[in-house]
């Protein structure tokens, strides 16, 4: 189906068939043909269209009495009826029968795709007012986010009423806090769930290609282009595209963002007029944008357009009660794909070291953690000793002020030492410890620890860890 719009033809007149459908599909619309109004009930009764065309004096059954019919099949059908006699009366009589407008033979081709095009925006506008009361009456989707903590209750809250609109949504967290799976929950529980869901990882993609990737090019538009591609914002278009690490992407390419936003059109390589598309962008990012902007790094209209409604995913170690469902699901989750049988009860010894770890990967290390016991588990109980060594000596600065032992974000403030230059400690300890095992091999080390080697990367750099292999 076209994503312009589907129009319907009803005319006796063969001429007059083929300059409508010509002059439509010219236009972008996939059209279909009907010669009577019986031929136009029968063809609706099999689907629907964003528009139909009528003729009013057909032989056999009139357009009036076809309209009739189709309005009695779809009632929000938008129906324009065509004829060489506009008079009052018949334009009265039409309107009464739910016709959306009259059109007077003859006409230009300009002023038919005009009056299509209106009637299709209201068409559209129509099904999503439609979808919007049937969304206010049902949560977002939660089938794949586990989460009881206050914190993710917020979130859910702040979704409902995000998913049914179609403004730009930027979620924000550390890596592994599940920014991709609240993305797709926003789509699913749109009006676009039943359109593409397109997800480009921006840090992922040569910088060369990342503009050909996103937005198509033409064939010979560059060395090796030996054919034309579509590019992800023309796969995605009425649907949803995420852009993760959307902190990632160079200068010139946000600039050509921007544009796609404000004018909802991009250009592909190696064209010259622009292509319109119906998008819904959500982005996602582990780094902290504004203080991108600050840098000279992202642009700041950029950023003021992609968080217009920012959701920020709170770390697993700040939601403790979630650790418990979180490992539950995890159990079950790979006791089916290996074929295990393990207990999903926890001793106390084991969730205790679960909820004081520091979780430097959040939820996508837990989700590893748990796999690996399920994998190594000789019986049908998880144990200390299944458990990956990190998790078994936890019991560190993060643990220490979860017990009550700090306040205000001080561990010990007799001995003063602060709560985050101890958890940078430890992270620090941690990485070094996995790059020791893999011999210095990051994405290895990453795998090992729950992380995406993008972000283990980044810490690295960060915590200025000096690399000796």
């Amino acid at each position: 189906m076209s994503k312009k719009g589907s129009i319907l033809i009803v005319d006796d007149e063969e001429i007059m068939r083929d300059v409508l459908g010509t002059v439509l599909t010219n236009a972008g619309y996939r059209v279909d043909l009907a010669k009577t109004g019986e031929e136009a009930i029968s063809v609706y009764e099999k689907k629907t269209y964003d528009v139909v065309l009528m003729d009013v004096s057909m032989p056999g059954m009139g357009g009036l009495s076809a309209l009739d019919e189709i309005v009695k099949i779809d009632g929000g059908a938008v129906v324009l009826m065509v004829t060489a006699f506009a008079t009052f009366e018949t334009a009265i009589s039409a309107w009464g029968k739910g016709a959306n407008g009259v059109v007077r033979k003859p006409f230009q081709n300009e002023q038919i795709i005009k009056i299509v095009d209106k009637g299709i925006k209201k068409r559209r506008n129509e099904e999503e007012r439609v979808y919007l009361r049937q969304s206010m009456t049902r949560s977002v989707k939660r089938d794949a986010i586990i989460g009881r903590s206050e914190k993710m209750e917020s979130v859910f809250r702040l979704l409902e009423r995000v998913a049914p609109a179609r403004s730009t949504v930027l979620i924000t967290g550390e890596s592994g806090t599940g920014k991709e799976l609240i993305a797709k929950s926003i789509h699913e529980s749109s009006p676009r769930a039943d359109m593409p869901f397109v997800v480009v990882n921006c840090s992922n993609i040569p910088s060369e290609l990342l503009e050909s990737e996103l937005f198509g090019h033409t064939r010979r538009a560059f060395t090796g282009a030996v054919e034309a591609k579509k590019g992800l914002f023309g796969a995605a278009d009425g649907g949803s595209i995420l852009l993760d690490e959307i902190g990632d992407l160079r200068f010139e390419t946000q600039v050509r963002l921007l544009r796609v936003i404000q004018e909802r059109e991009f250009t592909p390589v190696g064209e010259t007029s622009p292509t319109k598309v119906d998008v819904r962008i959500i982005a996602a990012t582990n780094v902290e944008l504004k203080e991108a902007v600050k840098n000279g790094t992202f642009r700041e209209d950029l950023y003021y357009r992609l968080s217009v409604v920012p959701v920020e995913l709170p770390a697993l170690r700040t939601r403790p009660e979630d650790i418990l469902p979180l490992a539950q699901h995890f159990i079950r989750k790979y006791s089916k794909e290996n074929g295990r049988v393990v207990s999903e009860n926890l001793s106390p010894e084991v969730l205790s070291l679960l909820e004081n770890y520091y979780y430097p990967g959040n939820v996508r290390e837990l989700e590893n953690i748990i796999e690996r016991a399920v994998v190594i588990v000789p019986t049908d109980e998880i144990t200390v000793e299944c458990l990956r060594p990190e998790v078994g000596n936890s019991q560190t600065a993060f643990g220490m002020i979860r017990d009550g032992e700090g306040v205000s974000g001080e561990i010990d403030l007799a001995r003063g030492v602060n709560f985050f230059d101890a958890v940078s400690h430890f992270e620090n300890d941690l990485i070094r410890r996995a790059l020791d095992q893999t011999g210095g091999h990051q994405v290895r080390a990453a795998k090992l620890l729950g992380l995406n080697p993008t972000t283990l990367n980044s810490k690295i750099k960060t915590l200025n860890i000096a690399l000796e292999y």
